[in-house]
């Protein structure tokens, strides 16, 4: 696995589990936020590798905006469930 994955599954996954330990409610939940997480944080991932946006890159990684995609694909996931 290349470093640049690696790296955004971790940011991926500990956004998902910070956000289940702030909201969550039950155990069933951990595994929806862990994949919205991560689809969030591919489809930030995209967006600012489309608009060229480098705020703040680790690598290819663009960070911000992968982070504030996948909290906000978080946000959304739990209003859409309650």
């Amino acid at each position: 696995m290349s470093p640049f994955l690696l790296l955004s599954s971790l940011i991926a996954g500990i956004y998902g589990a910070l956000f289940h330990l702030w909201r969550g409610q039950t155990f069933r939940e951990l595994p929806l936020y862990l994949i919205v997480a991560i689809a969030g944080f591919i489809l930030g991932e995209l967006i600012g590798d489309a608009i060229g946006l480098n705020v703040f890159m680790i690598g290819p990684l663009h960070v911000v905006e992968a982070s504030l995609a996948s909290w906000g694909m978080l946000f959304i996931a739990r209003w859409l469930k309650v």
